[in-house]
């Protein structure tokens, strides 16, 4: 291992574990799991440690080995399952903004695989469309299809639940 990328993956990591934390979130809906899937994922970076080419790519090089890493998890659970513990925890104040929340996330959910990352990425870790389709290895064009796409999708369901 090059022990001064090796100190510099580290250091990322350290710097970013929060950012890590809720885009594992994201996909798996549960702290521990989450968790887990940081924690895996680091394990992987730091074993595959050799492949990262410079630290220019680090971001999307980490990125695309943790959202590989929650999809492999996700397959093996077979579904996603959400709960409401969110609402359980929420103080009375909190509870229209959780609610808002919950609501955006199962509409999320709704979306093809594909399209919630592109979605996951862009907005809740303010990537580049550059960046997404580095760590997704799509197209930049097929990128902005899916965000496209999604947007609209997200648009037309929320509004739906609006009116319900």
């Amino acid at each position: 291992m090059d022990r001064p990328r090796e100190e510099a993956l580290a250091a990322y990591i350290r710097e970013n574990q929060a950012r890590f934390y809720r885009l594992a979130f994201s996909f798996m809906r549960n702290s521990d799991d989450a968790m887990d899937v940081v924690q895996d994922a680091v394990v992987k970076a730091f074993e595959k440690e050799g492949t990262l080419r410079d630290r220019e790519t680090m971001k999307t090089w980490f990125y695309r080995i943790l959202v590989n890493t929650c999809i492999d998890s996700l397959r093996r659970r077979k579904r996603l399952v959400y709960t409401d513990a969110d609402l359980e925890r929420a103080d009375a104040s909190q509870e229209e903004r959780v609610l808002e929340s919950v609501t955006l996330y199962q509409a999320l959910d709704r979306l093809p695989q594909e399209m919630k990352l592109v979605v996951t990425l862009r907005f809740f870790e303010d990537m580049k469309l550059s960046e997404i389709a580095q760590v997704t290895g799509a197209g930049v064009n097929t990128v902005k299809t899916r965000l496209y796409r999604a947007l609209a999708q997200l648009r037309l369901t929320m509004g739906e639940e609006e009116e319900a």
